[in-house]
């Protein structure tokens, strides 16, 4: 079996058994798992748009209106794309976009691992994103397959010098999710290096590429601002209704004292031991020497997430993207599984184990926005 095939064959044995431990969880529980995986949460909204377009608002207070246009349109309308052409109901056809994107995604996490550090390293790279705590999220119908899947091909284009690529492909990581914007940093952080190491003598389509990375984000923006009636502002306004601006991480900040001060669910002190793991890993990014692209995607997705104010729970799914920041334990489970075979096998069966157990626990139990 060629390398890639054994990475993609691996990553989906890891999902498989995530969503039989869930389906497993759910029918104890009288629940119904494919309503789970394909009915939870901002699944519903983004099925909505799908079925019906943008409009729908709900008022709780005059400081809290959650309103669709929050959703950027990608992911919606690929779910229109399927059921338009087939007979899939939305939950079904938001699951085959989801669960496709995801095995895409894998493939260009492998491709990035690679051609960085060769084929054992791509495999362990793709083994631990199928198996991060949030994983159960990949399985779901949720945007962050689509954004990664353009995230690391859109990455590996810029590595390999495909700049037309590069760009396409962050234009549509844009419209996938809000922090979509971090794939359009990478591209256009990464020019403007080339640009500045070559003095200006690049070829139009490196510039052509930059111009178009950041089109697909910053045209939602600038649409749901003009609906508004506040271009600059009106998309922000809407997040802000939802709870969600980005405040330097004072919101954070608050939010951690208050764990540490009164404790809370298991969610929640699980996603302060998740961000500060992600924060460990980044500085180890930084000190591997890795790549710009990479450094600047990864980090953008972090400084989000920790400056982001509301849904402090959601923040390690917000960092699933962030695939580059694995690089580092990748590596590491490689040189392990080379001299101690057997301590990698404990490693990568404790991830298993502790990704289907919480996995489970978040969708079927826990009653805590995803």
């Amino acid at each position: 079996m060629p390398p890639l095939a054994q990475a993609l064959a691996l990553f989906a044995t890891a999902r498989l058994v995530g969503v039989l431990v869930l389906a497993g969880t759910a029918w104890a529980g009288g629940k119904r798992p494919l309503a789970l995986l394909g009915r939870s949460w901002d699944s519903l909204w983004y099925l909505g748009i799908a079925a019906h377009g943008y409009g729908r608002t709900q008022y709780f207070r005059t400081t809290v209106v959650h309103s669709d246009l929050a959703f950027f349109p990608l992911y919606p309308g690929l779910i229109r794309v399927v059921t338009t052409l087939t007979a899939l109901s939305g939950g079904a056809a938001g699951l085959l976009v989801a669960w496709t994107a995801a095995a895409v995604a894998a493939c260009g996490i492998y491709a990035i691992g690679a051609r960085l550090h060769g084929r054992a390293v791509a495999t362990a790279l793709v083994v631990l994103w199928g198996l991060l705590p949030h994983s159960i999220v990949l399985s779901l119908a949720y945007t962050e397959p689509v954004l990664t899947a353009f995230a690391a091909w859109s990455l590996y284009a810029v590595l390999t010098g495909r700049w037309l690529w590069a760009g396409t492909l962050a234009a549509l990581a844009g419209m996938s999710r809000p922090n979509g914007l971090a794939v359009a940093a990478a591209v256009l952080a990464t020019a403007a290096c080339e640009v500045w190491r070559r003095r200006g003598r690049v070829s139009h389509r490196l510039w052509t590429g930059a111009a178009l990375a950041p089109v697909g984000w910053g045209g939602y923006v600038l649409w749901v601002g003009r609906r508004e009636g506040d271009p600059l502002g009106g998309y922000f306004e809407v997040q802000r209704l939802w709870g969600s601006r980005f405040d330097f991480g004072a919101g954070s900040l608050r939010f951690v004292r208050h764990l540490l001060t009164h404790g809370d669910r298991f969610v929640f002190p699980m996603t302060m031991v998740v961000v500060a793991a992600a924060m460990l890993l980044y500085a180890l990014l930084i000190a591997d020497r890795a790549p710009l692209p990479l450094l600047v995607h990864s980090g953008v997705l972090l400084l989000i997430a920790l400056g982001g104010s509301g849904f402090f729970e959601c923040k390690p799914r917000f960092l699933l993207p962030a695939f580059p920041l694995l690089l580092p334990l990748a590596r590491a489970l490689v040189r392990t599984a080379r001299a101690r075979p057997w301590h990698a096998v404990l490693v990568v069966g404790a991830l298993a184990g502790l990704s289907f157990a919480y996995g489970a626990y978040l969708v079927v139990i826990a009653h805590t926005p995803l």
